[in-house]
């Protein structure tokens, strides 16, 4: 079953003061709650499991609590938003939209990228890495085995994507669905290039 409630939509863009990317709705609405090739968790906020209200607002007291060093840190969103005090979970900050279990950071900035958007991504070691692309080419990057999360992060597996429901009870186990293979993509060097003819 999947979910398209505006309401639930609506509400979580009232308290961010935002939209999220266009692209990462229509990615939620149409797959989410949902494992990606066993890493990447991408939530809904209108399930009371897998919550993405619930999860920007818990992660987001969280990385509040964190003192920031006055000297940059790696990565340092703070420039490019062009604020002096991070922020999190509101249209001046960073607000999370997707997890890997391997303690990385997916955070929108709707004031990154000199006003344009843009995505930070936290390597699960507090270093910060800037992505100037949307999500879907973001995603599309990680599939096919760039560093994606920053230097090292790569997470390529051969073979087609694997997705997974997320349960939405304890006793729920759901089957993982494949699509198509990512085979077709090779790389002749250090770039990546498209299609096999």
């Amino acid at each position: 079953m999947r979910y398209r409630d505006g309401a639930a939509w609506s509400r979580l863009e009232r308290t961010l003061g935002s939209s999220p990317l266009a692209e990462f709705k229509e990615l939620v609405d149409g797959y989410a709650p949902v494992e990606i090739n066993g890493h990447l968790h991408v939530m809904h906020p209108a399930t009371r499991r897998w919550n993405l209200a619930e999860k920007i607002r818990s992660t987001s007291e969280a990385w509040s609590q964190v003192e920031w060093d006055e000297d940059e840190f790696e990565g340092d969103p703070r420039e490019s938003l062009g604020v002096f005090e991070l922020r999190f979970g509101d249209a001046d900050g960073l607000i999370h939209i997707a997890s890997t279990n391997r303690g990385e950071t997916i955070f929108y900035a709707l004031k990154g990228g000199q006003g344009a958007g843009t995505l930070f991504v936290e390597n699960g070691e507090g270093e910060f890495f800037e992505y100037s692309m949307g999500f879907a080419e973001w995603l599309w990057r990680w599939l096919i085995g760039e560093e994606a999360t920053g230097p090292g992060g790569a997470a390529y597996y051969p073979g087609p994507m694997a997705l997974r429901d997320l349960p939405m009870t304890p006793e729920e186990r759901p089957e993982v669905r494949y699509g198509p293979s990512r085979d077709v993509w090779r790389r002749p060097g250090p770039g990546l290039v498209g299609p096999r003819p």
